[in-house]
């Protein structure tokens, strides 16, 4: 099993998105087994887009993901960062394809709504920034074995 941090962004929250961004990746057997609503620190945005702090964009950056709430999930399942990204499509909303989640909901660059790891490097640095380990909940979850065969 892989797992990815999953960031729906200020502009989702304040949309109110959530529930149907999730509902996506429930709807794809992805398993959730950590999630909390919390505030974006300076500090927090600083380690996370590290390496970003330097360039001419960033202050902005910094202002829009402190600017709200954002809802941090781990998310686990099968190649799981590749199936998530795949899901989102590309970064601008307005390149994005129809039906995935920025294609849909999306119409920004910046305010694409959701984050996500991009690779498996990359997510285990990022969910140790917004999860402790006694966050993150291990079970099996009785549906795994109707979404894909024992041996995948």
């Amino acid at each position: 099993m892989e797992r990815s941090l999953v960031l729906l962004k200020p502009d989702c929250v304040q949309r109110r998105l959530m529930g149907k961004i999730i509902s996506r990746f429930e709807d794809k057997a992805i398993e959730i087994v950590a999630m909390k609503l919390m505030q974006v620190t300076p500090d927090l945005a600083k380690q996370h887009y590290a390496e970003h702090v330097e360039k001419p964009f960033y202050p902005g950056l910094e202002e829009f993901i402190t600017g709200a709430p954002v809802v941090a999930i781990v998310a686990q399942g099968l190649d799981v960062v590749r199936v998530i990204r795949e899901m989102l499509g590309a970064t601008n909303g307005l390149s994005a394809a129809p039906g995935t989640i920025r294609g849909d909901f999306s119409s920004s660059r910046q305010m694409n709504l959701v984050h996500a790891s991009d690779g498996a490097e990359a997510a285990a640095r990022e969910i140790a920034l917004y999860f402790s380990q006694d966050e993150i909940c291990d079970f099996d979850s009785c549906m795994v074995s109707w979404c894909r065969a024992d041996d995948e």
